[in-house]
């Protein structure tokens, strides 16, 4: 047989096989994907040059091992998102460099959470940090490992050092401050950048992502339906103040038994979840949680009254009514 005796003709065979099957299987649905996929609506900005460093040192410190950035179409992945993640959310990507194409980093494993919106999800700087430093200090049962080479320690504080309050007993010489380096800031900046494009008209969401409708729950006094502030409080919260409310010790107050909580100052305290709080120099400062969430006052109203009915706190629910006057007076 020619094709076996001459072997110009077999190799030329093979090549034009493979280069077919390369174009066909590889290259044109490259080109077509490339050509469907165009960034969302209202889709984030392309990276900063901060945050892009702080993606490499994502990158350099195999964070991708453990955490995902892709929301799938199941139950249990919608509190890493508002919707199921699509190819279109990737498109704005582009390679890190001409040999590295590692523009995006979806993941294979959820050894930690999903940070598809983490920068919604958690959007304060000392959170992150002190995450950083000693992963139990922010979560108890955390099995990250701590990421300290990317901090120093001070005997005092130098202009323009961010330092990062620890816990205590997370401290190996009580007496040093531990402060931020810049590898440590720039990657606080690319987590904080991680927020998943949301669609305010729900008409183009595509009719196989899921939509999650908030539970009703009765809320303040009378029959007026509200959002699920457990479930609110979860996703917005409990990072901090943990699951417990007991928040953590030198970096994160708690909200069992708090005076704010429980007192009768509603104005105070529907300003702090709106625009965060930093009276205590021995806390990290409360970013503006609520704004950065985009809170209605239901929403708010829902979270108040499930942490003043939470943890032994015994208070009186507020009403909706009332969370919306102090609303319109702090939006002025």
């Amino acid at each position: 047989m020619i094709l076996l005796n001459d072997h110009r003709i077999l190799f030329g065979s093979a090549l034009c096989l493979f280069v077919f099957l390369t174009l066909y299987i590889a290259v044109i649905p490259a080109l077509d994907n490339q050509r469907i996929n165009k960034p969302l609506p209202r889709q984030s900005k392309v990276l900063t040059a901060k945050e892009k460093a702080g993606k490499m040192v994502y990158i350099e410190n195999g964070c991708v091992a453990c955490h995902t950035q892709q929301v799938r179409n199941v139950e249990m992945d919608n509190v890493f998102g508002k919707r199921p993640s699509i190819p279109a959310d990737f498109a704005i990507n582009r390679r890190t460099d001409f040999w590295r194409n590692t523009a995006n980093l979806m993941g294979t494993q959820r050894a930690g959470p999903d940070l598809t919106s983490v920068g919604e999800r958690q959007p304060s700087d000392e959170w992150h940090l002190i995450h950083l430093y000693q992963p139990r200090a922010a979560v108890e049962a955390s099995i990250m490992p701590s990421y300290e080479f990317l901090f120093i320690e001070r005997d005092y504080l130098q202009p323009g050092d961010v330092e990062v309050k620890v816990p205590e007993k997370f401290l190996k010489n009580k007496r040093k401050k531990i402060v931020a380096t810049e590898k440590a800031l720039q990657l606080v900046a690319y987590l904080k950048s991680l927020k998943q494009t949301d669609y305010t008209d729900k008409s183009i969401v595509p009719p196989f992502l899921y939509k999650q409708t908030k539970k009703e729950t009765e809320g303040g006094q009378g029959a007026s339906n509200l959002p699920d502030g457990a479930e609110l409080f979860t996703a917005n919260c409990a990072s901090c103040h943990q699951a417990n409310g007991e928040g953590v010790p030198g970096a994160f107050p708690p909200l069992k038994g708090s005076p704010v909580v429980s007192g009768g100052d509603l104005e105070l305290y529907v300003t702090i979840i709106m625009k965060g709080y930093d009276p205590r120099p021995e806390f990290a400062t409360m970013p503006a949680v609520g704004i950065n969430a985009n809170f209605t006052a239901e929403d708010v109203t829902a979270i108040i009254n499930h942490e003043r009915t939470s943890w032994g706190n015994n208070s009186k629910k507020v009403t909706l009514e009332e969370v919306k006057v102090i609303f319109d007076k702090i939006k002025k």
